[in-house]
C-alpha cells in the first residue's frame, strides 16, 4: 500500500512488498550498497545472473575479474563460495555463480576462476555441477589459454574416490590450457581451516597480480546482528528436546524418532529443504571398551589442537575425535607405530577390504602392539564430523521449534553389534529435557517452487519423507497451493508408514493431491516407490508437461538411482523417444531446477 510521504508509485510498492520479505540479511546489505553504487554512477546500473558485488564496480579498471564457480550438495560450497566472494569483493571485480547457472561456453572469457566443488556418491559431481561438469569432459569444451584457476575440493576421507570432482576439475583445466595459479586443495569433512588456507594462497597471489594498489576495506559500524554472536557448526546452539517419540509401532524392523527442538532465543532461521546439522557424541560403551582395550588412563590430558587446549582422554574420544570411521590417511598416519599396520597397507586390496564396516576399535586390537601413547595415537583421529537430517518442519507452522525425522542405524559386522553414532544417541540416549548442540545447513538445490501454485512430485523412502512434511506445513500456510502428489515407500503398512495421520489429513483437506504407497514386504513380490511410479506413468508425464517439479529423497546408491531409472523409461514410453533422450530430458529439468535431489 502506497503511504502518503512514499517516493515510490504504487506498483513499485507493490513489487517491493513482494519482494523484501522473502531476501535475507546478506542480500538486503548487497542491494543497499549496489543502490548507492549505482547512484554514483553516470551509467546506468545493470543486474547480471552472477552479479557483481557494488564494491567490485569501483575496483581499479586494472583487476583482473574473478569468477567463483560452486558445486554444492548439502550447502557447504555455497557458504563457503559466499564467504571468499564478500572477503574479495573490496580489492576485485568478483562474480559468484552456481555452475548450474552459469553458461559453460563463457568460460574461455573468464580471466581468474575459482572452482569451489564438493564429491557426491561413488566420486561423482554434485547434482548442480553436472551439466557445467559434462561440457568440460566433452568435446565442445574449448581452449583456456590466458584463464587462470585454482581449485577449492570438499570431501569425505572415508570414501574411496575422495574429492574426485575437484581432481577431475583440477586436471581438465590443465588439459584445457588453462593456467594453475595456486595448487588444488582438498579438504576431509572437517573443512573449515584447510578453506581458509586455500583461500589465504588464492587471495595472496591475486594481489601481487594487481597493477594497481588494493583497496583498503572500508570500515563499518558494527550492526546488533554481528554485535550477537551467529550460531554455526563452529558455535552451535544448544536446543532443548521437546518430544522424541518412535515413529515404528510395536513390531517393526526399524526405530525412526520423530524431534522436537526448541530454537527460542538462537536466532536460527530456515526454509522446507534445509537441513539441521547436530554435532553428536560417541557411545560411551564403545569408549570404555577403547580405554580398556589400551589400558589409556582416562583421565590423561590429550591436546586437541584447538587453540593449545588438553582434554582428558575420555573426554577427547567421547565429544571430540571420530572413533567409528576408518579410512585411508588414517591407516597412513598410524601405520609408523604398527609393525603389522605397514605390512596391510603396502597391499591396496587388501587395504580398501579392511577398511569396510570396521572402527577404531577393531584397528587398535587387530594391529597391536602400537608403539605410541595415548596422545600420539589420539592426535592422528579427525574430528567428529556433524551429521545432517533434513528438517522435517516448516518455521511458519511451528515457530521457533524444529522438527527431525531420524532413523536409528543398528547393525552387526565383523562379529560385534555397530550402531550409528548420531541416531543411536538421539534413540538412546536424549530424552525430553536434554539439549542436542545444532545449527542450520542452508540447501539452495532442494527448495519448493518459487510459486506456491506449481504442482509438485515428491518421492521418497523411510526417513525420505522428511522433507515433503514441512514441505506440505509450509503449503498449508499457503492460501493457494498448487498440486501436490507424494510417493513413499517402507517395509510395512502397519508398523511404517510414517506420519500417515497427517498425511490423510493433507488429503482430506485437500493440501496433497494424490498420495501413492509402496510396502516392500506386505507381500511376496517386493514393491518400490520405483514401481508405483510406472504404474502411473502416464499421469506422471502429464505433470512433468504441466510443470511440475520433481524431488527425490532418500538412499542414493539404491533407491535415488532406481527411481531416477524409472523416470527415464517413463519419459520414453510416454513421449515415445530413446531413454537417452529421455535422460536428456531430464537434465533439462534438473538445469531449471526442475528436478531436484537431497540423497545420501
Amino acid at each position: 500500500m502506497q503511504t502518503s510521504n512514499s517516493p515510490f508509485n504504487e506498483k513499485q510498492t507493490e513489487l517491493l512488498n513482494q519482494l523484501l520479505p522473502t531476501m535475507t540479511e546478506g542480500q538486503k546489505q548487497w542491494l543497499s550498497g549496489f543502490v548507492a553504487a549505482s547512484a554514483a554512477s553516470t551509467a546506468p546500473a545493470v543486474l547480471s545472473e552472477s552479479a557483481e558485488t557494488p564494491e567490485a564496480s569501483a575496483s581499479p579498471a586494472e583487476t583482473r575479474a574473478i569468477t567463483i564457480l560452486v558445486g554444492s550438495q548439502t550447502g557447504n560450497g555455497q557458504a563457503l563460495g559466499e564467504e571468499f566472494a564478500e572477503k574479495l569483493a573490496p580489492a576485485f571485480k568478483v562474480k559468484l555463480s552456481n555452475m548450474d547457472s552459469y553458461k559453460p561456453k563463457q568460460i574461455k572469457e573468464e580471466e581468474d576462476l575459482l572452482i569451489i566443488t564438493s564429491t557426491h556418491g561413488d566420486g561423482e559431481p554434485p547434482d548442480n555441477a553436472i551439466p557445467f561438469y559434462d561440457f568440460l569432459q566433452s568435446k565442445r569444451a574449448p581452449k583456456l589459454t590466458g584463464v587462470r584457476f585454482s581449485v577449492l575440493s570438499l570431501g569425505d576421507s572415508s570414501y574411496e574416490f575422495f574429492c574426485q570432482t575437484g581432481k577431475d576439475f583440477d586436471k581438465r583445466l590443465e588439459e584445457l590450457g588453462a593456467e594453475r595459479f595456486y595448487p588444488r586443495v582438498d579438504c576431509d569433512l572437517d573443512y573449515e581451516d584447510d578453506a581458509e588456507s586455500w583461500f589465504e594462497g588464492v587471495r595472496s597471489n591475486l594481489e601481487a597480480s594487481l597493477t594497481a594498489p588494493a583497496e583498503t576495506p572500508r570500515e563499518t559500524a558494527p550492526s546488533a546482528d554481528k554485535a550477537t554472536p551467529k550460531h554455526s557448526k563452529k558455535n552451535p546452539f544448544h536446543a532443548e528436546i521437546l518430544e522424541n517419540i518412535n515413529l515404528n509401532g510395536r513390531g517393526s524392523n526399524k526405530e525412526t524418532r520423530h524431534l522436537e527442538l526448541d530454537l527460542e532465543g538462537s536466532n536460527l532461521t530456515y526454509e522446507p529443504g534445509d537441513s539441521l546439522g547436530i554435532i553428536p557424541q560417541n557411545d560411551p560403551v564403545l569408549v570404555e571398551n577403547l580405554l580398556q582395550e589400551m589400558n589409556w588412563d582416562p583421565e590423561e590430558p590429550v591436546e586437541t589442537g584447538k587453540e593449545g587446549t588438553a582434554l582428558p582422554v575420555r573426554e577427547a574420544l567421547t565429544s571430540t575425535y571420530d572413533i567409528t570411521t576408518l579410512t585411508k590417511p588414517l591407516l597412513d598416519k598410524l601405520a609408523p607405530f604398527s609393525e603389522k599396520l605397514q605390512e596391510l597397507i603396502k597391499d591396496e586390496t587388501e587395504r580398501k577390504a579392511y577398511l569396510e564396516g570396521r572402527d577404531l576399535l577393531d584397528l587398535l586390537k587387530d594391529f597391536a602392539p602400537w608403539s605410541a601413547g595415548a596422545g600420539e595415537i589420539i592426535g592422528q583421529l579427525r574430528p567428529i564430523p556433524p551429521r545432517l537430517y533434513s528438517i522435517a518442519s516448516s518455521l511458519k507452522a511451528n515457530e521457533d521449534e524444529v522438527h527431525l525425522t531420524v532413523g536409528a542405524l543398528r547393525y552387526d559386522a565383523h562379529g560385534r553389534a555397530r550402531s550409528g553414532v548420531c541416531s543411536v544417541q538421539c534413540a538412546e540416549r536424549s530424552e525430553a529435557g536434554d539439549t542436542l548442540p545444532v545449527f542450520v545447513q542452508s540447501n539452495q538445490n532442494f527448495k519448493l517452487p518459487e510459486d506456491s501454485k506449481t504442482p509438485i512430485i515428491m518421492i521418497g523412502a523411510g526417513t525420505g519423507i522428511a522433507p515433503y512434511r514441512s514441505f506440505m506445513e509450509e503449503r498449508e500456510e499457503s492460501e493457494q497451493a498448487g498440486n501436490s502428489w507424494l510417493f513413499f515407500g517402507d517395509q510395512h503398512f502397519v508398523t511404517d508408514f510414517l506420519y500417515q495421520t497427517e498425511w490423510q489429513a493433507w488429503m482430506e483437506k485437500g493440501i496433497l493431491t494424490n498420495m501413492e504407497v509402496a510396502f516392500s514386504r506386505d507381500q511376496e513380490e517386493k514393491v518400490y516407490v520405483q514401481h508405483r511410479l510406472l504404474e502411473q506413468g502416464e499421469e506422471l508425464f502429464q505433470w512433468l508437461e504441466d510443470g511440475a517439479h520433481v524431488y527425490v529423497c532418500g538412499d542414493e546408491k539404491r533407491m535415488a538411482k532406481d527411481v531416477h531409472q524409472a523416470l527415464v523409461r517413463v519419459v520414453s514410453e510416454q513421449k515415445n523417444v530413446s531413454e537417452e533422450e529421455a535422460d536428456a530430458y531430464l537434465s533439462e529439468m534438473r538445469q531449471a531446477k526442475r528436478y531436484q535431489r537431497d540423497v545420501y
